[in-house]
C-alpha cells in the first residue's frame, strides 16, 4: 500500500513537454530538478517512464509527481519539493509511452537507462547478438507492415522509442530533440547510432528521424547515493513523502546540440551550453568517475566500505590523486580543474553522503576501459610515464583478485582493456611494480 503523504502541488501543473525514459533517483536528482528551477518551469513538464519500477510510479502518482529533493551536506540536510514530474508511470506502459512520444506539444525526449540500456554492440549499433534487440527488430518490421499492434510487444528502451518516433511521423508532430542523459562519452552520438540502426528496421520512419530528431549530448554529475530501506522509512515519516531523492549539493550539467522545438532555460539553473562538450565530459569521466572507480578497486581491498572512508585513507587518496595529475596533463586549463579538483575532495568526504563503494564496483573492467585507459594511452603517446595510471590499472586487477607477479601475466591481463597499453613493455613493468603498493 502507497504511504499516504503530505505532499501537493503549490502551483498548477505545467503541461507535459518533456518524456523522460528511465525514472529513478538520479534523473529526479538531475532532470526533473533542473527543470523545476529554470526561470520558465511553469511552461515545461515531464511525462517519465520508470525502468521496471510500478511501485515508484504509483508512489510519484499518488502524490500528484511532486517529491522531496533532500541535498544532503556536512552541516545538515536541506528538503526542496521538485514539481516538474507531472505523470509518473511504469516502463511496460508502452501504449503510453508511445503516446507521449507522439505528442505535439512533446519537444524532449531524456533518457537515463544506463549503458547497458542502449543494448549496443562495441561499434555502437544495435546488438544483433541480443534476443531483445532481435525480437524487437522483428516487430519493428511487423510495425512497418502494418501490425500497430506490434509496437505494443517491443521489449527494449529503444524498440519503443523508435516506435513513439514512428507514430510521430504518422501524425505529423513535427521534429523534437533526444538527450542522453547517461554517463557515456558522447553520448548523443552514441544513442544515435543505436536508434537509428534500429529504426532501419522501418525504413519511413529511420529517414523521418535522421531529418527531424536532433540528438543531444550532455555531461551530468551530481552523486545520488540508493537510499537503504532503514533510512527510506525515515525519510518518508519526516517528509511525508513516499518517493524521496537524496543528493549532495554538488550538480553539474553541460550540454552540446540542438533543440529543434524548443527547451526549457536550463541555464537559469545553473546548465551550461557549448558547442564543445568533448573536454567538459573527459573532466568528468576522468576526474570524478576515474577516481570513484579507482577508490572502489582500492578501497574494498583496504576494507572499507563507504566513499567517504576511503577517500580520508592516505593510501586511497595518493593513488585518486595521482591518476589526477595525469588527467589534468591532458584537459585544458579553462575548465578549471584546481578548483574541481578541490571541490570533488570535499564531495567524497562528505560523511553524511552514504556512497557504497560496492556499488561503484560493477562492472569495473568497462568503467577501467572507458575511464582509466584513455588517459594512460594519452600520457603514453606524449612520452610521459603515467605513473597514476599505472597504479590505477594495478588496484584494479587486485580488486578483481586477478593480480600476477609475472609481467607476462599483467601484460595479459591489460590486453583485455587496451592493446596498444599491454603492447608497452615499459608501462607494463610499471603495473606490476604498481602492484606491490596495491596490495
Amino acid at each position: 500500500m502507497t504511504p499516504t503523504t503530505g505532499l501537493h502541488r503549490s502551483r498548477p501543473a505545467p503541461p507535459a513537454r518533456i518524456v523522460h525514459l528511465g525514472l529513478g533517483a538520479f534523473s529526479r536528482s538531475h532532470t526533473a530538478w533542473y527543470t523545476d528551477r529554470a526561470v520558465d518551469a511553469e511552461d515545461w513538464g515531464i511525462a517519465a517512464y520508470t525502468g521496471r519500477s510500478a511501485a515508484l510510479a504509483a508512489a510519484l502518482t499518488a502524490q500528484d509527481g511532486v517529491y522531496t529533493l533532500i541535498e544532503r551536506s556536512a552541516e545538515g540536510d536541506r528538503p526542496e519539493v521538485v514539481e516538474s514530474v507531472v505523470r509518473a508511470r511504469p516502463g511496460d506502459d508502452v501504449a503510453g509511452l508511445l503516446a507521449d512520444i507522439a505528442a505535439p506539444a512533446t519537444a524532449i525526449v531524456t533518457l537515463s537507462i544506463t549503458e547497458a540500456g542502449y543494448r549496443a554492440g562495441a561499434d555502437g549499433l544495435p546488438d544483433d547478438g541480443d534476443p531483445l534487440v532481435v525480437a524487437d527488430r522483428a516487430r519493428l518490421a511487423q510495425l512497418e507492415a502494418g501490425d500497430s499492434d506490434a509496437a505494443l510487444r517491443l521489449q527494449t528502451v529503444l524498440g519503443r522509442l523508435v516506435a513513439g518516433l514512428d507514430a510521430r511521423r504518422r501524425g505529423g508532430a513535427g521534429a523534437l530533440a533526444v538527450v542522453s542523459c547517461d554517463n557515456i562519452p558522447d553520448n548523443g552520438g552514441h544513442v544515435a547510432r543505436a536508434l537509428l540502426g534500429l529504426a532501419a528496421s522501418v525504413p519511413l520512419t529511420a529517414e523521418w528521424c535522421a531529418q527531424n530528431v536532433s540528438f543531444v549530448s550532455s555531461s551530468v554529475d551530481r552523486i545520488t547515493p540508493r537510499i537503504e530501506p532503514d533510512e527510506m522509512a525515515c525519510l518518508t515519516e519526516r517528509y511525508r513523502d513516499a518517493a524521496p531523492v537524496v543528493a549532495e549539493p554538488f550538480s553539474d550539467w553541460v550540454l552540446s546540440g540542438d533543440f529543434p522545438a524548443g527547451r526549457p532555460a536550463w541555464e537559469t539553473a545553473g546548465a551550461r551550453f557549448t558547442d564543445e562538450l568533448e573536454p567538459w565530459e573527459a573532466r568528468k569521466l576522468w576526474l570524478l568517475n576515474g577516481a570513484h572507480t579507482i577508490l572502489a578497486c582500492l578501497g574494498v581491498v583496504r576494507g572499507h566500505t563507504l566513499v567517504s572512508e576511503a577517500i580520508a585513507d592516505p593510501v586511497c587518496r595518493s593513488a585518486v590523486e595521482r591518476f589526477w595529475d595525469d588527467a589534468e596533463s591532458n584537459l585544458p586549463r579553462r575548465l578549471g580543474i584546481a578548483g574541481y579538483r578541490r571541490a570533488l575532495l570535499a564531495r567524497f568526504a562528505n560523511p553524511r553522503i552514504a556512497h557504497l563503494l560496492s556499488q561503484i564496483a560493477q562492472d569495473t573492467t568497462t568503467k577501467v576501459r572507458l575511464r582509466i585507459v584513455p588517459v594512460a594511452e594519452r600520457e603514453r603517446a606524449s612520452r610521459r610515464g603515467a605513473v597514476g595510471c599505472a597504479g590505477a590499472l594495478a588496484a584494479w586487477l587486485v580488486a578483481e583478485d586477478e593480480a600476477t607477479a609475472s609481467v607476462a601475466g599483467v601484460r595479459d591481463r591489460i590486453e583485455r582493456v587496451s592493446t596498444s597499453l599491454a603492447e608497452d613493455d615499459e608501462f607494463v613493468a610499471s603495473v606490476t611494480r604498481a602492484l606491490t603498493l596495491a596490495r
